[in-house]
């Protein structure tokens, strides 16, 4: 029988705490592994690292305890626990009110450690400005503002600074608006040089024709006969016509987009094989309705390949995503997908990452 319930909830406090610190040491513990193997035990930033892990380790292993001392000490009857015990307030507050910042910053150490070994690899490139060119053309920062839409996007890319995942978003009438995401196999000058290709070819025949189906068949058309082949290239191209209060779209093979319409999520499948694998492949379009409200999440393979052990991140966790919350900010959206997967891994996300949300309002 609990004799002071005051101790049992300071007791559960201090569990609340412990599990807060032990989350941003497990956080910083990932961090000072992947420092040591890319840089070694010794080097500054590792050590740095080590000790932040060991100071949240210790401090959880103390909420730990007091938890189990401040549990055993409410079943007691004993007036001489309560003084002392009743200070404890303020630690676990501290903690409880701050555990967000706490583990944000050892979020900061490692996302740190991610860019410093990015930018080194930018460095290392021969010409390091032209990638960084080539990365904005294909997945600009800025995407137009659209009446009648919210829109949001992340881009990460991958180990070094060249990209092969593209996105786009434009107009082609004054009720109608395209979206394109897209992705080439492998790494390197050639595949972004393609993406490139990939990316303004699929513009002037998404303007030529009203059906994405029949705009990405041409791009295979042209693709297979003057690509190289081994450039195979997954895209997802959807066609949103606000006077129809339609959505009609076409996937070459690619990660499903996920869609939240009237409170059901569901995913947008392939409708042709990625390009170049056929030169006469064949590619159509399915329509579906458009309500205010209706979110789209478009990504590459960057995002459910993320991978722990023999493990992905899978599409299935997207759709979850979309589903606990599919009123919640886009762009907060698009940042919790890329930060689930990146705590998912159990390594640096090293291929491109994008994503790109779509919200009818």
């Amino acid at each position: 029988m609990v004799e002071r319930p005051f101790l049992l909830v300071v007791a559960l406090g201090c569990v609340v705490a412990a599990m807060v610190w032990a989350r941003s040491g497990q956080r910083l513990r990932r961090a000072e592994r992947r420092m040591a193997a890319a840089m070694g035990s010794t080097d500054p930033s590792t050590e740095a690292t080590r000790l932040a892990y060991r100071r949240e380790l210790h401090t959880a292993l103390l909420y730990a305890i007091l938890a189990i001392a401040l549990g055993a000490g409410s079943v007691s009857g004993e007036a001489v626990f309560d003084a002392p015990l009743f200070l404890l307030i303020l630690p676990v507050a501290i903690s409880i009110r701050y555990g967000s910042r706490f583990f944000a910053e050892a979020g900061l150490t490692e996302a740190r450690w991610v860019r410093e070994r990015r930018a080194q690899e930018v460095l290392n490139q021969q010409g390091e400005m032209t990638p960084m060119r080539w990365s904005a053309r294909l997945a600009p920062d800025e995407l137009p503002q659209i009446q009648g839409f919210e829109i949001a996007h992340v881009y990460e890319p991958g180990a070094g600074a060249l990209a092969g995942d593209f996105y786009d978003l434009f107009p082609t009438s004054p009720n109608r608006i395209i979206a394109v995401i897209g992705d080439v196999a492998g790494h390197g000058l050639e595949p972004s040089i393609t993406a490139f290709q990939v990316k303004y070819l699929l513009r002037v025949f998404l303007r030529q024709y009203r059906d994405p189906g029949q705009a990405v068949e041409e791009l295979n058309v042209v693709l297979s006969a003057h690509g190289r082949p081994e450039d195979l290239v997954s895209l997802c191209a959807v066609t949103f016509d606000q006077m129809a209060g339609t959505l009609r779209f076409t996937s070459a093979g690619h990660p499903p987009a996920w869609v939240w319409h009237d409170g059901e999520v569901r995913p947008l499948r392939a409708t042709g094989p990625l390009l170049t694998l056929d030169p006469n492949g064949t590619y159509f379009s399915r329509e579906i309705p458009l309500d205010v409200g209706d979110v789209m999440i478009m990504y590459t393979d960057g995002l459910t390949e993320a991978r722990a052990g023999y493990n992905l991140f899978g599409e299935e966790r997207i759709g979850q995503h979309l589903r606990r919350d599919p009123g919640q900010d886009l762009k907060v959206m698009c940042k919790d997908l890329l930060e689930a997967a990146r705590d998912f891994a159990d390594a640096p996300l090293t291929d491109d990452v994008a994503i790109l949300a779509i919200r009818k309002t």
